[in-house]
């Protein structure tokens, strides 16, 4: 499983960070959730690949972003939550 970032779009809910502590980070100095570990994979978007156990917490970061800033990706690459 693979978990996609918009940074740009996020807007600091934190929601993320709330239901996967482990996947993000606070940035209040920007206002912004961090990816933990994530790599650059285009402008202010980055990508991690989900640690086995995980990939529940990170489906419900994703659910509960307000505005979809995160996109989950199962192995076949397949987008399981938007």
């Amino acid at each position: 499983m693979r978990v996609e970032f918009d940074r740009d779009t996020c807007i600091g809910m934190f929601q993320c960070v709330a239901e996967w502590g482990d996947g993000f980070d606070e940035d209040t100095d920007a206002g912004k959730a961090v990816l933990v570990d994530g790599d650059a994979i285009g402008d202010d978007v980055f990508a991690v690949d989900v640690p086995d156990g995980d990939e529940l917490d990170a489906k419900f970061a994703a659910r509960t972003c307000p505005v979809d800033a995160i996109t989950v990706y199962d192995d076949d690459g397949e987008q399981v939550v938007p």
